[in-house]
């Protein structure tokens, strides 16, 4: 049971072994405690600095999309390690895959955020005042799951963000990991 606790959390034996503890043996409500003791972990690592990591490239079949990407980690030992290496190049990937725009929501220009509220607003006239507010939200939303690469659903685990992916990665590796920055270019646009 430890082990599954660890294969899908990324947490350590010996906090698998106290969240199973102190769930009783249940899984489910060991991975929740887990959750949140690794949420205050990870809150704790992103206020350290991270200034080394890689800088990697990729190029699609057929050479018409290609992909750029910086991610940090706090030391250069990480940025040599398979793991990180390979939680890159995913990223890669995704965003070879998924066509973000940004990496974070605070990066999405207020201009574009105001145009999308706007015709969120519009589609929805003649809908009850309170109704109107949650769709227009649901519409934001979808919106930042397609421009925002840390809001999409991973490509390889549809069922996962890349936040998702992000958060274990920061809590299996136990380093503060940002994704800085990204260039996607496309033949022809």
């Amino acid at each position: 049971m430890v082990n599954e606790l660890r294969t899908a959390t990324g947490a350590g034996l010996l906090d698998c072994k106290k969240a199973l503890t102190e769930a009783a043996g249940n899984v489910e409500q060991a991975t929740t405690i887990l959750r949140k003791k690794l949420g205050a972990k990870i809150d704790k690592l992103s206020s350290r600095s991270a200034k080394e990591g890689l800088v990697e490239s990729y190029i699609h079949v057929g050479g018409k999309v290609g992909v750029l990407i910086e991610v940090n980690c706090e030391t250069d030992f990480v940025a040599r390690n398979d793991a990180f290496k390979a939680f890159v190049k995913d990223l890669c990937l995704q965003i070879a895959a998924a066509s973000p725009l940004y990496v974070t929501r605070d990066q999405v220009p207020e201009a574009d955020l105001a145009k999308e509220r706007d015709i969120a607003v519009a589609q929805v006239e003649g809908k009850p005042p309170a109704a109107v507010q949650k769709i227009v939200e649901g519409k934001l939303e979808k919106y930042f799951s397609t421009v925002c690469l840390i809001d999409q659903p991973f490509v390889k685990l549809p069922e996962k963000s890349v936040k998702d992916l992000l958060t274990e990665q920061i809590s299996k590796i136990g380093e503060n990991i940002q994704i800085r920055r990204f260039v996607r270019f496309q033949l022809g646009t």
